[in-house]
């Protein structure tokens, strides 16, 4: 392989550790973060929970899926694979899979940081907020296992068409 597509390669595989781990770090910090909160009835940590479950979402997850899908195509080019190949349809299809789980999952992340920022102030939860936080959970309960599916696609390429 060519050094240009061993640098693509590299900055390809360091956005899908991003994209995983922080799915991961984020799912964990947000579930847990608000099931303590919400159990010791502290509408402050709330707040700060799901304040900075949006800001990692922001910061680290929206730009390591752009990196991903504008290097994920440069490899395929500089790489000559096919488009239409299953291993490409099942990886764009998994991707886009993720993708309509992860951005409901984002307007619930901002509507639950809204309602504790509320919450704050009138020390009142909305009763809204346990459903939308279900959905949350629901939605990246079924991301998550594309996430992986998408590594291993990558990694493996077991569908590749040449």
């Amino acid at each position: 392989m060519t050094d240009a597509y061993m640098l693509w390669k590299t900055v390809h595989v360091v956005p899908a550790t991003i994209v995983l781990g922080t799915g991961m770090g984020i799912a964990f910090f947000c579930w847990f973060g608000t099931r303590d909160a919400l159990a010791r009835g502290d509408l402050g940590a709330l707040r700060m929970v799901l304040h900075f479950t949006v800001r990692a979402d922001a910061i680290f997850t929206a730009p390591a899926v752009a990196v991903q899908l504008i290097t994920g195509v440069m490899l395929m080019t500089l790489a000559g694979w096919k488009f239409a190949s299953p291993w490409a349809l099942a990886s764009l299809g998994l991707f886009a899979f993720a993708g309509a789980c992860w951005l409901p999952v984002v307007w619930i992340q901002l509507q639950l940081a809204r309602m504790a920022d509320a919450a704050s102030r009138s020390d009142q939860l909305s009763a809204r907020f346990g459903i939308l936080f279900r959905w949350w959970l629901i939605l990246g309960a079924l991301a998550f296992p594309a996430v992986l599916c998408i590594v291993y696609l990558m990694v493996a390429k077991p569908l590749r068409v040449v």
